[in-house]
């Protein structure tokens, strides 16, 4: 690479947060002037704003995405012992929050050309342990819900759906964050919505598991110094909550800055051989990630790193080759499809502030790539 090329970011937070700048200062300076820090006005006002945008009744803020997914789960019952049927690929959080909760994770292998689960491979997935299914809208695309939440309720199971990269997808015309028994969420900064720290939240239209979540998030405790359960602290602080408040504003216009890259990725791309995101006509993705295949993948990705174009791979390790699982009956899972996307699969830049010339830079050198 040149010294005078200029680099294309994968994600340009520093953009997100200059235009934002003066509401996201605004309030900072709230929470700075107010007595409360944890479990105060922000969070609350953030919960009923989030819960609204999301179609559930009620949204209970934690301290990470992973904490979402396990806190989640221990809402929904399930614990030590139990199974809970997990997609081969995703970010590991999906398979941790399993193992936190004293449960075993089942893989089920994944649709190579989409990512997407088979319901009828679920299906056969389930046995006698099974307490929930646990699927991913992946990359920001919808999973295909009714069928699972059919087999959900004949076979008796709990549906938590990870919507980390989901943040106002909708599905069949409906918003995800309301249509499972419960949704997790991650607000990680490089989330499309995301706090300028870790944080994270559930949705749910059963009161009774938002009110476990809000026992277990605070030490197992709705009353200060009772402690009716082993809790964990898990808190969205006061300072997240409103900068989240200020960047929910905007979700959906920097949701279709998004979808409008999405459609020229799409249109320049057509024709270089690499395996395109494919959209089901029933879902309205939001385009956390821009993911193409190619068994070139490594070639191309050093192209285009020479070319100051940043990509990354999400992700490059399935969960069952993690080292963390080395030694389990999870290593030794056979899992062809997400051994393949793991070798193919590269993220292109994308985010709210990629600007036209920039992406046809990447257009470019994708096109006078040679394998």
């Amino acid at each position: 690479m040149t010294a005078s090329l200029v680099r294309v970011p994968f994600l340009d937070l520093a953009a997100v947060h200059a235009e934002l700048r003066p509401a996201l200062a605004v309030a900072a300076l709230r929470v700075l002037d107010s007595e409360r820090v944890l479990l105060g006005p922000e969070l609350t006002a953030f919960e009923q704003r989030w819960a609204a945008v999301t179609g559930a009744a009620e949204a209970v803020g934690v301290g990470s995405g992973l904490d979402a997914l396990a806190l989640g789960l221990r809402a929904l019952g399930v614990g030590p012992g139990d199974e809970v049927v997990v997609p081969s690929h995703t970010f590991v959080a999906t398979w941790l929050a399993v193992v936190q909760v004293g449960a075993v994770p089942v893989p089920v292998d994944v649709e190579e050309a989409t990512g997407a689960w088979d319901p009828a491979r679920v299906a056969a997935a389930v046995g006698p342990q099974t307490r929930a299914l646990l699927p991913v809208h992946l990359y920001g695309h919808p999973v295909d819900l009714d069928p699972l939440l059919a087999l959900a309720g004949e076979r008796g199971l709990a549906v938590l759906d990870d919507a980390a990269q989901a943040h106002g997808a909708r599905y069949r015309g409906r918003p995800v964050g309301g249509l499972a028994h419960a949704t997790a969420w991650s607000f990680y900064p490089g989330k499309n919505l995301g706090a300028l720290g870790d944080g994270g939240a559930v949705t749910t239209d059963d009161p009774g598991v938002a009110a476990r979540l809000r026992s277990l998030r605070n030490y197992g405790s709705t009353v200060k110094y009772v402690h009716d359960e082993i809790g964990v602290n898990s808190r969205l602080d006061e300072l997240q909550a409103a900068f989240l408040s200020v960047k929910l504003a905007h979700l959906d216009e920097h949701n279709a800055r998004r979808a409008r890259l999405a459609r020229r990725y799409a249109e320049g791309l057509a024709g270089t051989g690499l395996a395109l995101p494919v959209v089901a006509p029933w879902a309205e993705p939001v385009w956390h990630l821009y993911v193409v295949r190619t068994p070139h993948r490594d070639a191309l990705r050093a192209h285009l790193t020479d070319a100051g174009v940043e990509v990354l791979v999400h992700y490059p390790v399935p969960p069952h080759r993690q080292p963390a699982f080395a030694g389990t009956p999870l290593a030794a899972a056979h899992l062809p499809a997400a051994d393949r996307l793991a070798a193919e699969v590269l993220s292109l830049p994308m985010g709210p502030h990629l600007r036209d010339d920039q992406q046809d830079r990447v257009v470019e050198a994708i096109r006078a790539f040679r394998p």
